[in-house]
């Protein structure tokens, strides 16, 4: 185009001091020249100042310098979507830092809520040797579902400390639906240890329960019925020894309390009395171990 203009097989417009008048805009106007000069330019960084030097490319004719800004706006396009990608599949977890701010947060989303409560600083009694395994295994099952589920279910971590060390907790409608309890107490020959299991099954199916109530725009008393009884019921199966899971301390009260019930009492003689605790003792002991 520039030789065709000069060379006088062009009509072009010039002033009245015989200057040529090409109209357009100046500003790649000197990458234009070095590429003619050089055959080759370093591309602009951003895609607008691109897509201008292309347009400039095609009117003065040069299919080199064109091809370069094609291959350079691919190269922006993709780097754009690979970007979007990943923006995509980040999310953000909410850790709560007390019990007010927790239940704030649950009562104030329309969306359903998976917490989980993880205190590995709990160390009333040692860790059996897959515990910690199986800890790091719950927390890697949490970030991929909260990667997954990111838009639909509003997900909290839990690092405040509590009594509990692994606790997963389902929401719908801004109450409890059901939990998943991941420790249990086991005994050795001469002391108690604590376990912490990977129920994944267990947490997928929870979690694709809650999902039932993401387009809901008020309780429904049937599903909440179906899906916490549900939870419980399958809690009870798994466990007969306890429904919700508890602390040590409070087995042991529920322990005073069923020997109580199975007629252990301070009236009672001192032989009958120990007779009834062993009794007692041994019918726990089964379920316990379980």
């Amino acid at each position: 185009m520039l030789h065709a203009m000069f060379s006088g097989r062009m009509e072009v417009l010039t002033d009245a001091e015989g200057w040529i008048l090409i109209d357009r805009c100046g500003k790649h106007f000197s990458t234009i020249l070095n590429f003619l000069r050089d055959e080759s330019v370093p591309m602009p960084e951003n895609q607008r100042d691109l897509e201008e030097l292309l347009s400039e490319a095609r009117f003065y004719c040069i299919s080199e310098l064109v091809e370069e800004c094609e291959a350079a706006l691919r190269k922006c396009e993709n780097a754009l979507r690979q970007w979007e990608a990943e923006k995509e599949a980040t999310c953000r977890v909410t850790l709560i830092t007390s019990q007010r701010e927790e239940q704030s947060l649950i009562q104030s989303t329309s969306r359903p809520v998976v917490k989980l409560l993880v205190n590995r600083h709990n160390n009333k009694y040692s860790y059996t040797s897959s515990s910690d395994d199986n800890l790091l295994k719950n927390l890697e099952l949490f970030d991929r579902l909260s990667l997954r589920f990111s838009r639909r279910v509003l997900f909290i971590k839990d690092v405040i400390g509590s009594n509990e060390i692994c606790l997963w907790s389902f929401y719908g409608h801004g109450k409890m639906l059901t939990e998943v309890c991941c420790t249990s107490i086991v005994y050795a020959t001469d002391r108690k240890h604590t376990k912490v299991e990977f129920p994944e099954a267990r947490i997928y199916e929870e979690t694709l329960n809650v999902l039932l109530y993401e387009h809901r725009n008020g309780p429904d008393a049937d599903l909440m019925l179906a899906t916490s009884v549900r939870g419980a019921a399958a809690s009870s199966s798994s466990n007969p020894a306890s429904v919700q899971c508890t602390s040590d301390d409070e087995e042991d009260l529920l322990r005073m309390s069923a020997l109580r019930l199975s007629g252990v009492g301070p009236s009672g003689g001192a032989s009958g009395a120990q007779g009834q605790l062993a009794s007692g003792l041994s019918r726990l002991r089964p379920n316990k171990n379980n």
